[in-house]
């Protein structure tokens, strides 16, 4: 099965280097001057075995596209070049939901192009880890459950570990909406209000994640799996997450990096704009929309998460 990674971000140049260990991989991206240092990813040297182009007909020639392209970034690059990937295995990677259609990568994916198989690929994972070959755990989602089977097969590592589930969209929707809390918890430790506040907005966040995704046709246990509790619980404890550290900025008060991509502010958009249209209470992620377009103060944010109505668990 051959290989390559369509984008050349972090992520997808990561991906490209733990793969290249079981034979040649192909890197697509739209600007290749930085040669074999991609300073995206800084301090990884690309191994031989990765091929790197910026012609996207000849890296398309492989049988297995690994789509590292930013999710609000998809929808565009399929509307320009879905002939050239149709019939293809397309395994997304990108965390999020589209902000103009509502829906996940897998779906833009699926309708773009109607012959290809579509899987996900996510899970509890940072660039440089990958890269540094530091051993990780993903989920690979397929529906097509022997075509998942193969891909697994193809994509793992001796320390890139992919369990397998067909449930695509519990694991896809885990890995958007722990982006969106991410940046709750981001904020709650910028503004100086505690580890126990963190603590209640993984645990509440956790909830709406399921809540959503079940009520969208998702396994509710898919979320307690990697791509769901465990990416969550990597992404609102360390600082090695943009959309963590993108909280913080906020509840700091304090200008954050505009060229860095934060999936979970546009999701966080995707998701207050979703849970109106299908009647789901989404309060984390409303507050993170708000904040994100500078509608709410982080005082105010505070205010209405602690002054709702009091319930059950």
């Amino acid at each position: 099965m051959s290989i390559a990674i369509v984008g050349a971000g972090a992520f997808g140049t990561a991906l490209a280097v733990a793969l290249s260990a079981n034979g040649p991989v192909t890197l697509w991206a739209r600007d290749i001057r930085w040669g074999r240092d991609n300073p995206r990813l800084p301090g990884v040297a690309l191994p031989d075995a990765i091929r790197i182009t910026d012609d996207l007909p000849t890296a398309t020639r492989a049988d297995t596209l690994l789509m590292a392209l930013p999710a609000q970034a998809l929808g565009g690059f399929l509307a320009d070049h879905a002939a050239l990937l149709d019939g293809k295995h397309l395994v997304s990677t990108a965390k999020g939901i589209d902000l103009a259609q509502l829906t996940g990568p897998s779906v833009l994916l699926s309708n773009a192009c109607p012959r290809a198989t579509v899987a996900v690929l996510t899970g509890p994972s940072f660039a440089a880890d990958i890269a540094r070959g530091l051993p990780t755990a993903l989920t690979l989602a397929c529906a097509n459950a022997e075509a998942g089977k193969a891909l697994q097969h193809a994509l793992s590592t001796p320390v890139l570990r992919l369990y397998r589930t067909t449930d695509v969209t519990g694991a896809e929707l885990g890995g958007a909406l722990k982006n969106v809390i991410a940046i709750a918890a981001g904020v709650v430790i910028g503004a100086g209000l505690g580890d126990s506040a963190r603590a209640a907005i993984i645990t509440r966040g956790f909830a709406e994640m399921t809540r959503l995704a079940a009520r969208l046709g998702a396994r509710p246990e898919t979320l307690t799996g990697l791509s769901g509790l465990g990416d969550l619980t990597l992404t609102c404890t360390s600082a090695g997450s943009r959309n963590f550290r993108y909280g913080q900025a906020l509840g700091a008060r304090q200008p954050f990096d505009s060229t860095t991509t934060v999936e979970g502010a546009a999701t966080a958009r995707a998701v207050a704009a979703l849970s109106d249209q299908i009647g789901e209470d989404m309060p984390i992620a409303a507050m993170v929309a708000r904040l994100a377009e500078g509608r709410m103060t982080v005082d105010d944010a505070a205010q209405s998460l602690m002054t709702r109505p009091l319930k059950e668990e």
